[in-house]
């Protein structure tokens, strides 16, 4: 027998089902519709009991009676689930699901953000069934119009936003969240200019004149060093690394091609002095998968690991920070300040909420720590700084590489992915090479 339960105008229908109390809930209605609710309920229970209805497989007892008896068939109430389903919510599921260390970090704050440009543009409560060309386009427009680092935002940023979009909605169509082809056929973008080949400092400062600073910054975006500008690098960082790590840090990246979250994961481990080995732990490489890759380990950086693993503070992590650093999250002197719309507007509001932290403990890099650190070290050499970023070091480890013979398989073997166009701009000589052997050719 079915009973009624209100509270402040909500009512519940309270029945038992096989033994288990079941509440289903009505809403705010009028108590001769919520006795009217009750009484096909107590109907509908007799119903089964007497075996002149039956439970659907797969149809719990609520839905049952919500549809008084007469549920919807698993793939309408699937197409019904598909068309509530927000932008806001595949976005929340998918990061859900990829949150749990399966894709890199910076990878998902990139992601993040393309959806946060998609929420701008489409709203959170877009319908995702309604997704089309249309949309995708007032989007890929809105962008173009608006400016990035370096002017107008590039075509090349703007099909990363989609591809993005484009993930996730494929991920939700393997998982039954939406249905159909994601509507991009004939999606249109500014033309892009091909990136420059990777060049030399020399090279690039023969560029300049007459650059803009948009086309400036694209010519040191591609710059690596040849040999003997790595050497000339490593010894000033030597001498003027601001912690213990950076020059053992800098040798690292220089010798392997590692890239900074491969060295902030790397472990003592990984190292095999009897062998002479490093193994790289990835995550780009193979979908879905952790792999690794093996590089030899030179004459010079063995001696640097040595020397750095003598004195290193402790832990599992091969470069990790023991002292205290200003304006980190983790390792500053003091912790509690508050940010944004948090943040007190008078000093002893401020102040309130800080506490000392105690002291620092030895844990991994974070990545601003390792990227701050690097500025913080060159930015008193007016050649250095130029460098971008540790993958500067990368690029100058590939193409010192290439430029010596090394074949290119062994390249891909000790650098771990690289895509189609990133190969094409790394496999090149050095001017110096080309015009030898230019002239070798018509001599």
């Amino acid at each position: 027998m079915a009973s009624l339960q209100e509270r402040n105008g909500v009512f519940n229908c309270i029945f038992r089902y096989h033994g288990k109390r079941q509440w289903l809930n009505l809403g705010k209605v009028s108590k001769e519709e919520a006795e009217a609710v009750s009484a096909k309920v107590d109907y509908l229970l007799l119903r089964l009991k007497q075996n002149l209805l039956e439970l659907p497989a797969g149809c719990d007892i609520i839905t049952f009676l919500q549809h008084d008896g007469k549920p919807p068939s698993p793939e309408k109430a699937k197409q019904a689930e598909q068309q509530v389903l927000t932008l806001a919510d595949i976005r929340n599921r998918y990061f859900e699901v990829h949150g749990n260390g399966t894709l890199e970090q910076t990878t998902l704050d990139g992601m993040r953000q393309h959806f946060k440009h998609w929420v701008d543009t489409l709203g959170s409560n877009f319908l995702m069934h309604t997704l089309g060309l249309a949309d995708l386009q007032r989007h890929v427009d809105r962008r173009a119009r608006m400016k990035g680092m370096r002017g107008l935002l590039s075509p090349g940023t703007i099909k990363k936003e989609v591809i993005t979009l484009r993930t996730a909605w494929n991920w939700a169509v393997q998982f039954g969240l939406i249905a159909g082809k994601f509507p991009n056929r004939g999606l249109r973008y500014a033309k892009m200019d091909q990136k420059p080949p990777f060049m030399t400092f020399a090279e690039i400062e023969r560029k300049l004149p007459g650059l803009n600073k948009k086309q400036e910054a694209e010519l040191w975006d591609a710059l690596f060093l040849t040999v003997p500008e790595t050497i000339d690098l490593l010894e000033y960082v030597k001498e003027h690394g601001t912690l213990p790590w950076i020059y053992p840090m800098f040798c690292f990246a220089s010798f392997t091609g590692a890239r900074r979250s491969e060295m902030i994961r790397a472990r003592i481990t990984d190292v095999d002095f009897a062998g002479g080995i490093i193994t790289i732990n990835e995550k780009k490489r193979v979908r879905g998968e952790r792999t690794s890759r093996r590089i030899p380990m030179s004459s010079f950086l063995r001696q640097v690991l040595t020397d750095w693993l003598a004195v290193h503070p402790g832990g599992d992590n091969l470069f990790c920070q023991s002292s205290e650093v200003e304006r980190s999250k983790t390792r500053s002197k003091t912790t509690g300040h508050k940010s944004g719309k948090r943040r007190p507007t008078t000093v002893m509001g401020r102040l309130a909420t800080v506490t000392t932290r105690g002291k620092a403990i030895v844990g991994p890099l974070t990545r601003n720590e390792a990227h701050n650190h690097l500025k913080v070290t060159l930015a008193g050499h007016e050649k250095w700084r130029r460098l971008k970023g540790w993958h500067a070091l990368r690029h100058s480890f590939i193409s010192a590489c290439a430029t010596r013979g090394v074949d290119q398989r062994m390249v891909q073997a000790w650098a771990g992915h690289m895509t189609p166009e990133m190969t094409r701009r790394y496999t090149h000589l050095y001017p110096s090479q080309q015009q030898a052997a230019m002239d070798n050719v018509f001599s």
